[in-house]
């Protein structure tokens, strides 16, 4: 029961929703950048969010299937095959053993998720599957994936469950990056805080899952302040000294010293995620009602998506 690595990818890491209650500690959340399509992948093979799914970077991985099970991708649509056809995201199919998926030619996105049926079985670090790869721990062997890797899987017969995932495609266009002033907002001038809103930033050469340099307008303080380090969380806008703000992104520090700017909306950080370096975006100005009011509003909609995959799972 098992999944053979032939060829690795770019960057492939086992991420779920990342590890929770150590922080405090100094120990990093890592997990998903894209959670929405890693709930969603989830959701079509008839998981719990819970589950770890395999990030996928850009260039996909190829892998051979040695049992039989269900799977599915969500995210970007990163061109994958299997057994030579087409498998689009937000699709669970059956494979049988030996089958091989492969990815080719991306056509949008920077992430996509994949899932299989009962997930794969890996060993916890501090309560998460997440991979660590700075430190070397979490996922698989802590780093990403490499050929002749083996990883073990459950097996299924089961049908596929019955979700429709319609209206979750698409890229998200280049609607603006919702964001709710940060801690530190006050301490900036009326015109960083208008170039912010209103100016084009992009997305620096030197981005990864750590954080998002922005490359734009700097952003001045009313004054230089001398700020002790807080914590900081997954959308944490900081300006360092040069005023090029930093989006913390999943595999962000647990403390900074920067002031904090702005605060990205939860609901916004899957298409952020999906953003490449030399990308370009622009954020705008909520209030945190309205992000409540997201929020709330799209875990609902999984909450009805999670309810059918589990009718689904029982059918025979």
């Amino acid at each position: 029961m098992t999944l053979h690595v032939i060829r690795p990818g770019l960057s492939s890491t086992f991420q779920d929703l990342g590890r929770s209650g150590f922080q405090h500690l100094g120990v990093p959340a890592n997990g998903a950048m894209d959670s929405d399509a890693h709930t969603l992948a989830n959701v079509l093979v008839g998981n719990t969010a819970a589950e770890a799914t395999l990030e996928v970077l850009l260039q996909g991985p190829t892998l051979r299937f040695q049992v039989g099970t269900v799977i599915a991708l969500a995210g970007a649509d990163l061109g994958a095959q299997l057994d030579g056809h087409p498998l689009p995201p937000l699709r669970a199919v059956r494979v049988r053993p030996g089958a091989v998926l492969a990815f080719g030619r991306r056509r949008w996105g920077a992430r996509a998720y994949l899932a299989v049926r009962g997930g794969y079985l890996l060993t916890p670090t501090l309560g998460s599957l997440s991979t660590n790869s700075r430190a070397g721990y979490g996922g698989y062997a802590g780093r990403a994936l490499q050929a002749g890797d083996v990883i073990s899987i459950c097996s299924s017969f089961a049908n596929p469950p019955r979700v429709d995932a319609s209206g979750w495609e698409g890229q998200g266009g280049n609607a603006p990056i919702r964001v709710m002033p940060g801690r530190e907002w006050h301490l900036f001038s009326t015109s960083a805080r208008q170039q912010l809103q209103g100016s084009a930033y992009r997305i620096g050469n030197d981005s990864e899952r750590m954080g998002y340099r922005l490359c734009g307008q700097a952003l001045a303080l009313h004054n230089p302040v001398d700020l002790l380090s807080e914590a900081v969380s997954f959308g944490t806008v900081q300006v360092p000294p040069n005023g090029q703000p930093i989006v913390l992104m999943a595999d962000r520090q647990t403390t900074g010293g920067y002031p904090r700017i702005a605060q990205v909306i939860s609901v916004d950080l899957p298409r952020l995620a999906q953003k490449l370096p030399g990308d370009t975006l622009h954020f705008s100005l909520v209030d945190i009602d309205q992000a409540q009011h997201l929020s709330q509003a799209r875990e609902a909609r999984f909450a009805r998506l999670a309810s059918h995959s589990l009718l689904g799972s029982h059918r025979p």
